[in-house]
């Protein structure tokens, strides 16, 4: 949980039992738990898929990814399955503020936990469900993962619409998963507020397909933005084959020129005004119809600086640039180290770990990471021990 230097954490108090699995309902619930709600994760006996996704684990089921979707969280494993079990969730949900599930709607009616059933055990709580496809339609209850997400939605066709290529593919993050992820915990923050104001509980769905859809098209809805359509969709800075990082001797560098001027001032910057007298870009509308010219030029000249030569010049002119890191370089960029967003940690199981703390920053208290990701089932005697308590 995030110990603040000053106040106590923005969630604290607020319990939540977490049902969710892989990746978009323990992304949602991580969140919450970074934010100081105590979040309880009820694992089935052989612990959530995540666990073992990894061959760097020192203990079995802690793998990386377990560690970075689940710190702070209190692990139970429960068999709802079995006599027993299903009256210790029945437990902790009875003073539970929010329960969170992946389930299909069939599956958690069968276990005796849907919605009408936990709102007869906590009159007030927060269910909220992450779905694939949203219920009022003809997907409803089909499974769902990030690379079927990204096929619905046609975000495995954006790479073919750059480069020509016509083969679909997916964007190689889980990115369905992770944006669903941070809906769901707002989705959460606001019933809780909700709750707040009114007393009263409710039911959320939380739908991949919708969300992600809405999070894809937002840029890229174009003419079909009216009714009737007045063209196609796309945005067309986003799908042009130019928008790509510059050459440079030594790497690359990422130059977005904010102003109209801005790609016109750039190949002047880097050493061919001649070219930039062409009748073509004498004024305004001839900058933005003829932006890509200039900018093929650019990239012309590019390739004869350094990328420190590059940024250099971009930003003692005002022009947005950033050199571009390999992916596997970005944890030790300065900057997050100045920042405190990466910090180094002791997990009392793994050893050493390199975390992300939550992004924003808050002037009323400061983020401390002090939880970590549970081992299965770590707190498990400590939970049902309280459930004795409770009778």
């Amino acid at each position: 949980m995030i110990a603040p230097a000053d106040g106590k954490p923005m969630l604290e108090g607020i319990k939540v039992v977490d049902l969710t699995s892989m990746v978009f309902g323990p992304y949602c619930t991580q969140i919450l738990a970074d934010f100081g709600a105590e979040v309880i994760k009820v694992e089935n006996p052989g612990g959530d898929n995540q666990r073992h996704t990894s061959k760097y684990a020192v203990n079995r089921g802690m793998s990386a990814t377990h560690i970075a979707l689940n710190r702070g969280k209190k692990s139970i494993v429960l068999d709802l399955k079995q006599e027993e079990d299903p009256e210790v969730l029945r437990s902790l949900l009875a003073d539970a503020d929010v329960m969170v599930h992946n389930i299909r709607g069939a599956s958690i009616e069968k276990l005796g936990f849907g919605y009408d059933a936990v709102r007869e055990i906590a009159p007030e709580i927060i269910y909220a469900h992450c779905v694939g496809y949203g219920s009022g339609g003809r997907y409803a209850g089909l499974q769902a993962f990030d690379d079927t997400i990204q096929a619905a939605t046609g975000t495995v066709t954006l790479l073919s619409e750059v480069d020509g290529d016509p083969t679909p593919r997916f964007l190689p993050s889980l990115v369905a998963d992770k944006v669903s992820g941070l809906h769901g915990a707002y989705a959460i923050m606001a019933a809780v507020i909700h709750r707040l104001r009114t007393g009263r509980g409710q039911h959320i769905e939380i739908p991949m397909f919708e969300l992600f859809t809405s999070f894809m098209m937002k840029e890229h809805m174009g003419g079909l933005t009216f009714d009737p359509p007045k063209g196609p969709p796309g945005f067309v800075r986003q799908l042009d084959p130019l928008q790509k990082p510059f050459a440079a001797k030594d790497g690359h560098v990422a130059i977005a020129p904010s102003r109209l001027e801005g790609f016109r001032d750039l190949v002047v910057l880097l050493g061919d005004e001649e070219f930039t007298r062409d009748e073509r870009f004498a004024d305004r509308r001839g900058l933005f119809f003829n932006q890509a010219a200039l900018q093929e030029r650019a990239m012309e000249l590019s390739p004869n600086f350094t990328v420190a030569e590059l940024e250099k010049i971009c930003r003692d002119n005002s022009i947005p640039a950033m050199k571009v890191s390999h992916f596997t370089e970005v944890i030790d960029d300065p900057h997050l180290a100045d920042t405190g967003f990466i910090q180094r940690t002791t997990h009392p199981s793994e050893g050493g770990v390199v975390e992300m703390r939550e992004p924003s920053t808050f002037s009323d208290w400061k983020h401390e990471l002090t939880g970590h990701a549970p081992l299965l089932d770590e707190h498990g005697a400590e939970l049902r021990e309280q459930v004795k308590k409770k009778g």
